[in-house]
């Protein structure tokens, strides 16, 4: 294990909470986006927080392991119990990810909002490749630097530029704030070959914003599916962004 405090790492923090509903409400069009290339076989997630996306992927593989760095956070996915849809209980494996030596190949691989939190994301994602079985993916997704919300933000002096790792965020063991031509740059150093690109969700708000507009009538259920929509229209300016890679040299 790394000397960096993961359990410290997921906690709230003054300024900004780990997790708001909005990022446990993105878990439904993340899931959305990926269903069109999801592969039959094996499958491993990377990062479960508490396992609620855990729980999401368990209704579609029957095979599937999980590994967190976080002693807390994988105790809580395994007192979630998960249970595949073919009846096995998910395999959750505490350590890093520099140090994972699965036993067998993945048919699926999903790291999602993680990338930005290491300290060598090349290096990672170069042993993804290897992890990869010869029709596997990965799929890749990380919060975007150019959502409009951040954008807004830097216009108000809130954020120094687009790109910028906040003070809170680097409390959350942020390393880097991802764009699509530096996520693509290090999916590609790593040897790994992007097949398909995405915007996830437009994002208008703050994820704060976003949980306490939730709580009025301004917000509703169609406007939420019109910024997913529209997320397609504009994907630069979504809230996370979306790389389907294979296995490569």
């Amino acid at each position: 294990m790394s000397g960096r405090d993961y359990v410290n790492e997921s906690k709230d923090v003054a300024t900004h909470q780990y997790a708001y509903d909005f990022d446990y409400l993105m878990h439904g069009y993340m899931l959305r986006s990926f269903l069109p290339f999801l592969r039959s076989g094996s499958a491993l997630e990377m990062g479960s927080y508490q396992g609620d996306f855990t729980a999401l992927l368990a209704e579609h593989f029957d095979d599937l392991t999980v590994i967190e760095a976080a002693s807390n956070l994988i105790e809580k996915t395994r007192a979630r119990a998960p249970v595949t849809k073919g009846g096995r209980r998910v395999e959750c494996h505490h350590g890093t990810f520099e140090t994972f030596e699965p036993k067998r190949k993945f048919d699926n691989v999903f790291l999602m909002h993680t990338l930005e939190h290491l300290d060598d994301p090349v290096g990672v994602l170069r042993r993804v490749n290897g992890w990869l079985s010869d029709t596997g993916c990965l799929f890749l997704v990380v919060p975007n630097a150019r959502a409009a919300s951040r954008q807004i933000a830097v216009k108000m002096g809130l954020i120094s530029h687009n790109a910028a790792v906040t003070p809170a965020e680097q409390e959350h063991g942020h390393r880097c704030t991802y764009s699509f031509d530096t996520l693509e740059r290090d999916a590609k150093a790593a040897g790994l070959r992007v097949q398909h690109r995405a915007g996830i969700f437009f994002k208008p708000f703050a994820n704060f914003q976003f949980d306490r507009l939730m709580k009025t009538d301004i917000i509703n259920a169609d406007y939420l599916e019109g910024c997913y929509q529209l997320g397609m229209q504009y994907p630069d300016l979504c809230a996370s962004i979306f790389l389907l890679c294979v296995k490569g040299t």
